[in-house]
C-alpha cells in the first residue's frame, strides 16, 4: 500500500474556530486523512480544559472540508448504540460524500464513563461489547435507506479499528478491519502483525488487505515503522495553536517515496 499521512486534531484546549481553522490548513497542507478523537474531557494538560464532542464535529468537518477524508480516532464502542452509531456514521458519510473513516475500539478513559453514567466494566468485558457490536453494525448498514456511499462509491464504509490486543481485537481487525490503528513500538508492531496474519489465515484472509495505521510525529519516527508493514502515519496535534509544521514535512516525505 503507497505511504498515507493523517493528523489528529484533538479537539481540547481550543475553541471550535480555531479547530475548524486546523483542519482547513491540514487539507491544504495535503493529508490524507484528519480524525478527532472520542473523548468528553481533555486527555492531558487541564483536566476540565476546554473539549468538544466527536460526532457532531465530524459532521461539521463534512462540510467545512471537500477532498479529505475524516474520522475518529476512534469511537469508544461503549458510547452509543451500535445500530444508532452506524446510522450516525452512514449519515456523516453521505454528508462528506463518501469520505468517512469509521474508526472504533473497545474504549479505555474511566472519566468519560463516571461522568457521562455509562458502566465502565473491564477490558475484557468492554472487548466483548465491541465483538458484539461490530456484526450489528454491519448489519445496520445493510439495512439503512439510503445505503451507504462508502470510499469512492463502493458502498463500503472503511472500518478501522484501534487496539493491539491479541486474543481478541487482532481478532476482531481480521474479520471486520480495512484498517488496524496500532499503538506500538516498532518490535511490537512488527510481533502483532504476525498475529494478525494468523487470525487472516484462520478465516482465509490475506493480511495485506488491511492497512496498517500508527502514529508518527515526524519522519525519522515513521521511517522504522514504515519498514514494520505501517502504512498509514497520524500526526497528533494539541490545541490551541494546532502546529501543523511537522505535518508538512510528513506529507513531503510522503510525495518523495511515491514519486
Amino acid at each position: 500500500m503507497t505511504i498515507r499521512i493523517g493528523v489528529q486534531i484533538q479537539p481540547q484546549h481550543a475553541d471550535y474556530a480555531q479547530i475548524r481553522d486546523a483542519a482547513r490548513r491540514a487539507e491544504e497542507i495535503g493529508v490524507d486523512v484528519i480524525f478527532n478523537w472520542d473523548h468528553f474531557y481533555p486527555l492531558y494538560g487541564e483536566p476540565d480544559g476546554k473539549h468538544f464532542e466527536a460526532w457532531t464535529m465530524l459532521a461539521a468537518w463534512a462540510e467545512q472540508t471537500t477532498s479529505v477524508e475524516i474520522g475518529c480516532l476512534v469511537t469508544c464502542n461503549s458510547y452509543r448504540n451500535p445500530e444508532l452509531l452506524a446510522d450516525m456514521a452512514r449519515t456523516v458519510d453521505h454528508i462528506s460524500d463518501g469520505r468517512l473513516v469509521f474508526g472504533i475500539g473497545s474504549g479505555w478513559f474511566e472519566r468519560d464513563y463516571t461522568e457521562y453514567g455509562y458502566d465502565f466494566g473491564t477490558a475484557g468485558s468492554r472487548l466483548d461489547a465491541l465483538g458484539e457490536a461490530l456484526p450489528r453494525i454491519e448489519k445496520r448498514w445493510s439495512e439503512l435507506n439510503p445505503a451507504p456511499l462508502g470510499r469512492d462509491g463502493s458502498g463500503d464504509i472503511p472500518v478501522m479499528i484501534g487496539g493491539g490486543g491479541e486474543k481478541k481485537t487482532l481478532k476482531y481487525v481480521a474479520k471486520h478491519a480495512d484498517i488496524w490503528h496500532s499503538f506500538s513500538d516498532v518490535a511490537t508492531l512488527e510481533r502483532k502483525r504476525g498475529i494478525l496474519a494468523e487470525h487472516c489465515a484462520a478465516i482465509g484472509r490475506d493480511v495485506t488487505e488491511i492497512e496498517v495505521s500508527t502514529a508518527a510525529d515526524t519522519v525519522e519516527a515513521a521511517k522504522p515503522l514504515h519498514d514494520a508493514g505501517a502504512t498509514l502515519f497520524t500526526y497528533g496535534v494539541d490545541g490551541p495553536d494546532y502546529d501543523l509544521a511537522p505535518l508538512e514535512k510528513l506529507v513531503a516525505w510522503r510525495d518523495s517515496v511515491g514519486a
